[in-house]
Protein backbone atom coordinates (compact mmCIF):
# COMPACT_ATOMS: atom_id res chain seq x y z
CA UNK A 1 0.00 0.00 0.00
CA UNK A 2 1.22 3.45 -0.83
CA UNK A 3 1.35 5.88 2.08
CA UNK A 4 2.38 9.47 2.56
CA UNK A 5 2.82 10.94 6.02
CA UNK A 6 4.92 13.38 7.98
CA UNK A 7 7.11 12.40 10.89
CA UNK A 8 8.33 15.41 12.85
CA UNK A 9 7.42 17.57 9.84
CA UNK A 10 9.50 15.48 7.40
CA UNK A 11 7.54 13.98 4.53
CA UNK A 12 7.76 10.24 3.84
CA UNK A 13 6.30 8.33 0.89
CA UNK A 14 6.51 4.55 0.85
CA UNK A 15 4.97 1.37 -0.39
CA UNK A 16 4.38 -0.77 2.71
CA UNK A 17 2.73 -4.02 3.69
CA UNK A 18 -0.87 -3.46 4.84
CA UNK A 19 -0.13 -5.07 8.22
CA UNK A 20 2.94 -2.97 9.11
CA UNK A 21 2.59 -1.37 12.51
CA UNK A 22 3.30 2.32 12.98
CA UNK A 23 5.98 1.53 15.59
CA UNK A 24 7.92 -0.52 13.02
CA UNK A 25 7.54 2.10 10.30
CA UNK A 26 8.67 4.97 12.55
CA UNK A 27 11.66 3.01 13.87
CA UNK A 28 12.68 2.03 10.32
CA UNK A 29 12.80 5.73 9.53
CA UNK A 30 15.31 6.25 12.35
CA UNK A 31 13.10 7.54 15.16
CA UNK A 32 14.42 5.18 17.79
CA UNK A 33 12.91 6.89 20.83
CA UNK A 34 9.76 4.93 20.04
CA UNK A 35 10.27 1.69 21.92
CA UNK A 36 8.66 -1.69 22.06
CA UNK A 37 7.96 -2.78 25.63
CA UNK A 38 5.01 -5.06 26.26
CA UNK A 39 3.60 -6.07 22.87
CA UNK A 40 0.12 -5.73 24.42
CA UNK A 41 -0.59 -1.98 24.36
CA UNK A 42 -0.23 -1.68 28.12
CA UNK A 43 3.09 0.03 28.87
CA UNK A 44 3.08 3.34 26.95
CA UNK A 45 6.68 3.03 25.72
CA UNK A 46 5.61 3.27 22.07
CA UNK A 47 3.58 6.48 22.47
CA UNK A 48 3.70 8.94 19.59
CA UNK A 49 1.35 11.74 18.69
CA UNK A 50 -0.86 11.27 15.68
CA UNK A 51 -2.31 14.62 14.69
CA UNK A 52 -1.18 15.89 18.10
CA UNK A 53 -3.04 13.21 20.10
CA UNK A 54 -1.15 10.43 21.90
CA UNK A 55 -1.51 6.94 20.44
CA UNK A 56 0.17 3.62 21.10
CA UNK A 57 2.09 3.04 17.89
CA UNK A 58 2.24 -0.70 18.56
CA UNK A 59 -1.56 -0.76 18.14
CA UNK A 60 -1.88 1.40 15.04
CA UNK A 61 -1.33 0.25 11.50
CA UNK A 62 1.00 2.53 9.59
CA UNK A 63 -1.61 2.92 6.82
CA UNK A 64 -3.87 4.65 9.40
CA UNK A 65 -1.31 7.46 9.48
CA UNK A 66 -1.62 8.05 5.72
CA UNK A 67 -1.98 11.79 5.14
CA UNK A 68 -1.39 12.58 8.81
CA UNK A 69 1.34 14.00 11.03
CA UNK A 70 3.23 11.78 13.44
CA UNK A 71 5.31 13.36 16.19
CA UNK A 72 7.96 11.58 18.21
CA UNK A 73 10.02 12.94 21.07
CA UNK A 74 12.75 13.79 18.53
CA UNK A 75 10.31 16.38 17.15
CA UNK A 76 9.68 17.90 20.58
CA UNK A 77 13.22 18.17 21.92
CA UNK A 78 12.81 21.60 23.52
CA UNK A 79 9.58 20.69 25.31
CA UNK A 80 10.95 17.29 26.34
CA UNK A 81 14.12 18.82 27.75
CA UNK A 82 12.08 21.36 29.71
CA UNK A 83 9.95 18.66 31.34
CA UNK A 84 13.04 16.49 31.81
CA UNK A 85 14.44 19.22 34.03
CA UNK A 86 11.38 18.96 36.27
CA UNK A 87 11.84 15.17 36.46
CA UNK A 88 15.49 15.56 37.39
CA UNK A 89 14.69 18.16 40.06
CA UNK A 90 12.32 15.68 41.70
CA UNK A 91 14.73 12.76 41.44
CA UNK A 92 12.15 11.00 39.30
CA UNK A 93 14.40 10.10 36.38
CA UNK A 94 15.74 6.59 36.73
CA UNK A 95 16.92 4.32 33.90
CA UNK A 96 15.13 6.36 31.23
CA UNK A 97 13.76 3.45 29.19
CA UNK A 98 10.14 4.51 29.70
CA UNK A 99 10.88 8.23 29.50
CA UNK A 100 10.14 8.98 25.82
CA UNK A 101 6.63 7.50 25.93
CA UNK A 102 5.94 8.96 29.36
CA UNK A 103 7.12 12.43 28.31
CA UNK A 104 5.04 12.28 25.12
CA UNK A 105 1.94 11.69 27.23
CA UNK A 106 2.79 14.48 29.66
CA UNK A 107 3.28 16.93 26.77
CA UNK A 108 -0.04 15.84 25.25
CA UNK A 109 -1.75 16.20 28.61
CA UNK A 110 -0.42 19.75 28.93
CA UNK A 111 -2.10 20.57 25.61
CA UNK A 112 -5.37 18.80 26.38
CA UNK A 113 -6.17 19.40 30.06
CA UNK A 114 -6.52 22.74 31.81
CA UNK A 115 -5.54 22.74 35.49
CA UNK A 116 -5.99 18.97 35.89
CA UNK A 117 -6.57 17.51 39.32
CA UNK A 118 -4.24 14.86 40.68
CA UNK A 119 -6.89 12.27 39.84
CA UNK A 120 -7.11 13.51 36.24
CA UNK A 121 -3.31 13.37 35.91
CA UNK A 122 -3.22 9.81 37.22
CA UNK A 123 -6.09 8.76 34.93
CA UNK A 124 -4.40 10.32 31.88
CA UNK A 125 -1.13 8.51 32.58
CA UNK A 126 -2.48 5.18 33.83
CA UNK A 127 -1.13 3.29 30.80
CA UNK A 128 2.48 4.36 31.39
CA UNK A 129 4.53 1.82 33.26
CA UNK A 130 7.82 2.54 34.99
CA UNK A 131 9.67 -0.21 36.76
CA UNK A 132 12.19 2.08 38.49
CA UNK A 133 10.13 4.66 40.35
CA UNK A 134 7.25 4.74 42.77
CA UNK A 135 5.56 7.39 40.59
CA UNK A 136 5.47 9.97 43.41
CA UNK A 137 8.47 11.91 42.11
CA UNK A 138 7.01 11.82 38.63
CA UNK A 139 3.69 13.11 39.94
CA UNK A 140 5.40 15.99 41.77
CA UNK A 141 7.33 16.85 38.59
CA UNK A 142 4.18 16.82 36.48
CA UNK A 143 2.29 19.07 38.89
CA UNK A 144 5.13 21.58 38.98
CA UNK A 145 5.59 21.43 35.20
CA UNK A 146 1.90 22.00 34.52
CA UNK A 147 1.77 24.91 36.98
CA UNK A 148 4.99 26.40 35.60
CA UNK A 149 6.77 26.26 38.96
CA UNK A 150 10.50 25.72 38.49
CA UNK A 151 12.68 25.62 41.57
CA UNK A 152 16.21 27.00 41.32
Amino acid sequence: MQIKLWINNREFNDDIAPDKLLIDYVREKGFLSVKRGCETSNCGLCTVMLEYKPVLSCSVLAVRAHGLHVTTIEGLEKEAAEFGGFLADEGAEQCGFCSPGFIMNVLAMKNELVNPTEGEIKKYLEGNLCRCTGYQGQLRAIKKYLSGVKED
